[in-house]
């Protein structure tokens, strides 16, 4: 077509529009009906995502954000916004351009009809009755069709009236249709294409034909739009039929005028679309079923015959009567035209502006809007200034080639206008839709975004939710996307669906933006989001994926109050409760509450603890109640290694592998435990509340898989009740037991239970009538028990990449029946004094069907117990004393006798101890049977330090069959004994200076002195009266004590508190024994008693305490020689300096060897309840060595740092224990008168013994020149020589005794001391000399008289 400059303008692609004539009033367009409110909202529900396509997955940052890129329901409503718009009176773009008059050919008269249908066209134009349908100029368009329909018609006679048709209104306004030239026979041979279905809108029509349909059954065909929308039965029924009818994009079923059933109109627009009135006859997807392929020639034919020689060139010559109108009329009277505003001149211009636009001359139309639009603005009319505003920006932007910029200020300046100054909410939101695809368009998102929220309000939620989906799409798209916002406005955008009843649009925005916040630390929007998510997926009906997002709310360390997390606990109960799952317990669903540590998982084998049955105590062993320690658990270990090594030969096997009762995250589960049939398996789950609510679990069990050694066995849940209480974090741990009836293997793989709000628990169980309520809030499920192994460090391979092991604590091993002891102790003491023994039993009891066999005990503190050793256990008391007093020991009615010689009884040290430690329990016939119980009597004794010390026992017992699985079984028993101070013995020994010959049975050593010191050290004033010595004992393989050489002989020794006693004794060597093998075992008992009764110190407990008392300490002064021995054995050919001098000290150490051990009882007189106790005890001193004191209270060492010395030092022998080779001592008499007037020089014989103390030969000097200058030398008269030979060199043989006759001449009467003779000794091979100790010794005094 050309324009109004004669110029060729292409129109492409055309679309035209055709509708009824509806002559009824429509509102002006201010707001949209509810009508219309409803169909865009029932359009928007309609258009969903489809499922299965592919999203496009966005990358910002360290975002990867998975979304549908394109909104088809925004485009959906777009459209049939843009189509519901009524014609307003300040635009013409929806005004019609011309009308269809469409007659049949069946008619009797056709021309007649025409003539009709264009009288009632003019009459509904011209008349002013009718404000609907409005036109776009006065003379409009008629275009005559006659249709003729082939398979009822006569064709000729169609022919013929067509023929008088084109004399009547000119070949180019007229036009024969024929149609139906298919028969319905045919329709199952050929299938041919829906003419209509590209042009119908099928979701509007689908409704409104549903709709239609139904009306008989409006619940039935609501049911899925009541469910989002929330519109009940009743809004319906009362409000289908109305709108309908008052629908503005409804097809005109039924209309008043029957003469208007075929009187159609045509207008064009920007987008095509298409509506006839014979759609709805044929129903949806049923158009054209009678139509060919020629016909659809037809048709598209008539379209272009009548767009081409009618509607083109009718278009174009109004536009060029509109331009010339507007040219030649701007010099008549403007009062012309305010009598008529229709003919205004700003009013032709934006109709000659609106023509230009729909036949896409964008650059002609633009200068109208644009001048047309000043105009406006002049006068004030704001409306039409905002159109043209609108109208003009469009067109710029559509202009081919962009020869000026986009006028977005337009857009604004219109948008406000309809907003705030015309209140057209509708008009505002059209700008708003095409301004924003246009700035898209031009890729300025922030700009949409910004116009996008802008335009959102209250009025409408369905608009605000598509708007703000659409800005935060616009924030996603930018350059740098803006990926918070996006999901900011998408939860925005969500809460407004929500609000609009699109619950499934709402759910997807919701699900979107929780890409964004999830594992983000936002805590509270994500709790939000969830539970938005929860609600919207229970509400369409998707329990499983509601039950998902309440879990999360319930899963994270959730942030909300208490009353909120409570709100969301109950949501979750409630769908929980209301989703139907199998009731197999295999397929129970997962529970998020109580948060369950798996690792804290705790495994007990056997019977909980049996408490104390009266006197009784129970073993301790092994509980859950105690913590585990690694340095505990060592302990043990190291123990039971020594069991099974007395058991085993004294070797442990290679497959040895500690007893572990209690399995922990700390403990070695690498291997299947194993449990035992018919003892309970007790596992111990440790569970953790999240939230600030209580929670309430009940009918808790274990869930198991169990694989019989020959056939399934029967299910068995033990239950148990168990409430969380409300704090933050607890750990609280559930204890469920299973019991194994047969053998096999069994799995525990989760946990079943109830969890409901303790609130409903409470309310239910307060008030009875509220069952219905707690039932409805508590839900049945499971949590499985999942243990991650310990990581992988060996390999390189495990180092580089994270590996776990496996962890067998949960996956058990039933084996067959073992025997089961339970060990009781009465009369255990828990407070000792230092040293005391005290009598006590144990009794053993075999609980189980299987008979036991091989008990032994070891302990940390074998010194601390004994069981006695069957050849020395009393049976009886013998004195009549011990049995009043109940004395632990064996004694004898002795009275003391002065100065008598101790008793004597030789005991081998086999009876006592065991080099092993670990000790054969004595039961009668080494077997204890099913069901029977044995009771022993064992002695204890104080230890030797206070304080409060930790004592394990660990048992060992076997099973009498073999082939087992589980070799030995152990049982552990820990008490704490609290000792306090008793007595303190200090001893010492020294050389005795009584010649050989004047000492009985002390030969070839002479004697050596005992002095022991005695004192009460005990703190307890209140209730402890006095301690008594009542008997001193020695035992040792060499020495023995020989009588007590104490003054105050007949006096009892008695203590009372800080005092102190010193009691001296003589020892003398052993007898000699023969030499036997046995020999070297066997131990001299002395005993000394200081009362009236003898301890036999030799028997039980006396005997077996020293014995263990010394065990450690012989076992570490042995090591010592042994090393010593295996170093001078490596080589023989080479005799250095220091092996000479290695010799020297042992030999040296041998002369002043002692190895005596003193055994110091006593008794302590206590009141305690206004009765008196007699409490008895013995204390150890062991003596090494001659003039060195020792002490039963040993010191503790400080533990210095020891620094590696570069050189080892020389071995530099002390003068003081080279001095110990040989002893000396003067005979003389005491005093000796001698006339000294009738002789001037009294000479008196002196005898020096010499006794050879070593093993060893000595070279001994005598020097008898030597004159004292001590003190103590100085004070007596010391004018007396030695006379005769004055220097001697002796050489002694090993223990001999040399006697040496001296002279000594005094010349006056007065006191010497004659103790000057100097002796030096060293052994034979040694090449230095050494003083002996004498001079040191008391002086040896005689009293020289005159006759």
């Amino acid at each position: 077509m050309r324009d109004p400059n004669n110029q060729v303008q292409v129109v492409k692609n055309l679309r035209i529009f055709v509708n009824n004539v509806v002559t009824s009033p429509n509102r002006p367009p201010t707001a949209l009906s509810h009508a219309q409110s409803k169909i865009l909202n029932e359009v928007v529900l309609s258009c969903q995502p489809q499922e299965g396509v592919v999203n496009n997955v966005v990358t910002a940052g360290d975002y990867d954000l998975n979304f549908s890129a394109t909104t088809p329901w925004f485009e959906t409503y777009r459209e049939n916004f843009l189509q519901s718009m009524p014609a307003s009176d300040h635009e013409f773009l929806n005004h019609y351009l011309a009308c269809l008059l469409v007659v049949s050919s069946t008619e009797a008269v056709p021309v007649e009809q025409f003539l009709k249908l264009s009288q009632e066209q003019h009459r509904i134009q011209h008349s002013g009755e009718y404000t609907n349908p409005k036109w776009f100029i006065p003379n409009t368009l008629k275009y005559y069709v006659l249709l003729h329909d082939m398979s009822e018609g006569d064709e000729q006679r169609a022919d013929a009236v067509y023929e008088d048709m084109k004399q009547r209104y000119g070949s180019q306004g007229c036009y024969l249709l024929k149609m139906n030239t298919r028969s319905f026979s045919a329709e199952g041979d050929e299938q041919i294409p829906d003419p209509w279905s590209q042009y119908l809108q099928r979701n509007i029509l689908h409704t409104q034909v549903r709709t239609a349909d139904t009306l008989g059954d409006v619940t039935h065909t609501v049911n899925s739009s009541a469910v989002e929308n929330n519109i009940s039965a009743a809004e319906v029924d009362n409000g289908v039929s109305g709108s309908l009818e008052s629908h503005p994009l409804q097809l005109d079923i039924t209309s008043s005028s029957g003469s208007l059933h075929t009187l159609g109109a045509v207008k064009t627009e920007l987008k095509k679309g298409a509506r006839d009135p014979e759609s709805l006859a044929g129903g949806a997807g049923s158009h054209g079923a009678c139509l060919t392929l020629n016909d659809h020639d037809h048709i598209r034919q008539f379209i272009q015959e009548f767009t081409f020689r009618g509607l083109l060139p009718h278009i174009e010559k109004n536009i060029r009567q509109l331009n010339d109108q507007v040219v030649h009329d701007s010099n008549l009277e403007m009062a012309v035209y305010t009598m008529n505003s229709k003919h205004s001149p700003e009013l032709q211009i934006r109709k000659m502006a609106d023509l230009c636009f729909l036949v896409q001359h964008y650059e002609l139309a633009y200068s109208c809007y644009h001048t047309a639009k000043k105009d406006f603005l002049s006068d004030q009319a704001m409306l039409y200034a905002a159109g043209a505003l609108e109208m003009a920006a469009v067109s710029a932007f559509l202009q081919a080639g962009a020869p000026r910029p986009y006028p977005a200020h337009y857009m604004d300046t219109a948008i406000q206008t309809y907003r705030d100054v015309c209140k057209n909410m509708v008009l505002a939101e059209r700008c708003v839709l095409l301004n924003a695809e246009i700035l898209k368009s031009q890729g300025k998102y922030s700009d949409a975004a910004t116009l996008l929220i802008k335009m959102t309000s209250e009025d409408s939620d369905l608009r605000s939710a598509l708007l703000l989906e659409q800005a935060a799409h616009c924030f996603i798209n930018m350059r740098n996307p803006m990926v918070r916002k996006f999901a900011f406005h998408m939860i925005l955008a969500g809460h407004r669906f929500s609000k609009a009843g699109q619950r499934r649009h709402a759910l997807r925005c919701y699900c979107q933006a929780m890409q964004v916040y999830k594992e983000r630390s936002w805590s509270l929007a994500e709790d939000h989001i969830n539970f938005t998510i929860g609600r919207q997926s229970f509400t369409l009906r998707q329990p499983e994926k509601a039950v998902i997002a309440f879990r999360q709310i319930l899963t994270n360390d959730s942030r909300q109050t208490a009353t909120q997390q409570s709100a969301f606990l109950r949501e979750y109960l409630y769908v929980y409760k209301v989703t139907t799952f199998t009731p197999d317990g295999l397929s129970l669903p997962q529970l998020p509450l109580p948060c369950i540590h798996c690792s804290a998982t705790r495994v007990y084998f056997g019977h909980e603890r049996r408490l104390a049955e009266g006197e009784k105590q129970a073993a301790t062993h092994v509980s859950l109640d105690q913590e585990y320690d690694q340095d505990s658990a060592d302990m043990w270990c190291h123990l039971e290694e020594q069991l099974v090594a007395a058991a085993n030969r004294g070797i442990v096997p290679v497959n040895f592998q500690p007893t572990q009762c209690c399995l922990n995250s700390q403990t070695d589960n690498q291997r299947h435990p194993l449990a035992v049939v018919e003892e309970p398996i007790i596992v111990e789950v440790t569970f953790r509340n999240p939230l600030k609510v209580s929670l309430a679990l009940s009918n808790l069990s274990l869930l198991w898989r169990f694989t019989a050694d020959d056939a399934p066995p029967s299910k068995e849940k033990m239950t148990n009740e168990l409430a969380i209480t409300n704090e933050e974090i607890l750990a609280l741990g559930a204890r469920l037991r299973l019991l194994p009836h047969r053998t096999g293997q069994l799995n525990v793989v989760g946990v079943v239970y109830n969890l409901a709000a303790s609130s409903s628990g409470e309310m239910a169980a307060n008030t009875e009538g509220n069952a219905h309520t707690f039932d409805v809030m508590v839900v049945h499920g499971k949590q499985d028990l999942m243990i991650q192994g310990p990581r992988l460090n060996q390999t390189k391979e495990d180092k580089m990449t994270v590996r776990h092991g496996h962890d067998q604590r949960l996956n058990f091993i039933v084996t067959s029946p073992m025997p089961l002891m339970e060990i009781f102790f009465l009369q255990f003491p828990t407070a000792l004094l230092c040293g005391e023994i005290r009598k006590a039993y144990v009794e053993f009891c075999n609980v189980s069907s299987v008979a036991l066999c091989g008990l032994r005990v070891v302990s940390t503190h074998p010194d601390f117990f004994s069981f006695g050793s069957q050849a020395t256990t009393p049976l009886t008391p013998v004195s009549p004393t011990s049995a009043e007093n109940n004395s632990a020991y064996k004694t004898l009615a002795t009275p003391p006798q002065s100065g008598s010689a101790a008793f004597e009884m030789l005991v081998s040290a086999e009876d006592f101890s065991q080099p092993s430690g670990v000790i054969d329990i004595p039961i009668d016939g080494s077997t204890l049977q099913p069901g029977e119980s044995t009771q022993l009597p064992l002695w204890l004794r104080g230890p030797d330090q206070e304080g409060v010390h930790e004592i394990n026992f660990l048992f060992y017992y076997e099973s009498t069959g073999k082939g087992n699985k589980i070799s030995h079984r152990v049982l552990r028993h820990t008490v704490f004994i609290c000792a306090s101070r008793s007595l303190s013995v200090q001893a010492s020994a020294c050389r005795s200076c009584v010649p050989p010959h004047h000492s009985l049975g002390d030969k070839g050593g002479g004697g050596t002195l005992i002095f022991i010191d005695v004192e009460n050290i005990n703190m307890s004033e209140a209730g402890m009266r006095e301690f008594h010595i009542v008997q001193v004992s020695s035992s040792s393989q060499h020495w023995r004590l020989h009588k007590c050489i104490n003054p105050a002989k007949d006096k009892d020794c008695k203590l009372t508190s800080r005092e102190r006693a010193k009691l001296c004794f003589r020892a003398t060597r052993c007898k000699p024994q023969k030499a036997t093998s046995d020999a070297i075992k066997k131990y001299t008992f002395t005993d000394l008693n200081l009362g009236n009764e003898r301890i036999i110190s030799s028997s039980t407990p006396c005997g077996d305490f020293f014995f263990r008392g010394c065990q450690t300490s012989e076992s570490q002064r042995l090591d010592a020689p042994s090393s010593r021995t295996s170093c001078s054995s490596k080589s023989q050919s080479c005799v250095s300096t220091e092996d000479r001098s290695s010799d020297i000290t042992n030999i040296v150490r041998k002369c002043n060897e002692l190895d005596l051990n003193i055994i110091v009882i006593w008794k302590a007189y206590v009141v305690e309840d206004n009765k008196q106790l007699i409490l008895e005890g013995q204390l150890h001193v062991a003596l090494q060595t001659i003039g060195k004191e020792a002490s039963s209270l040993t010191p503790r060492e400080m533990v210095l740092l020891k620094f590696k010395s570069q050189l080892p030092p020389p071995v530099i022998l002390p003068s003081a224990e080279l001095s110990q080779l040989v002893k000396t001592s003067l005979h003389y008499p005491e005093t000796y008168t001698h006339p000294f007037v009738q002789d001037s020089l009294c000479v008196v014989p002196v005898t020096l013994t010499l006794s050879n103390c070593s093993l060893a030969q000595v070279d001994v000097i005598i020097d008898l020149r030597h004159k004292g200058t001590s003190p103590e030398t100085l004070e007596v008269h010391s004018s007396f020589t030695w006379v005769g030979q004055t220097q001697y060199k002796l050489q002694l043989k090993p223990q001999e005794v040399l006697c040496l006759t001296l002279q000594a001449c005094f010349l006056q009467a007065g006191v010497y001391n004659l103790n000057t003779p100097r002796v030096f000794a060293k052994p034979a091979e040694q090449g230095a000399m050494c003083e002996t100790s004498q001079q040191t010794a008391s002086p040896s005094l005689i009293f020289i008289n005159n006759a």
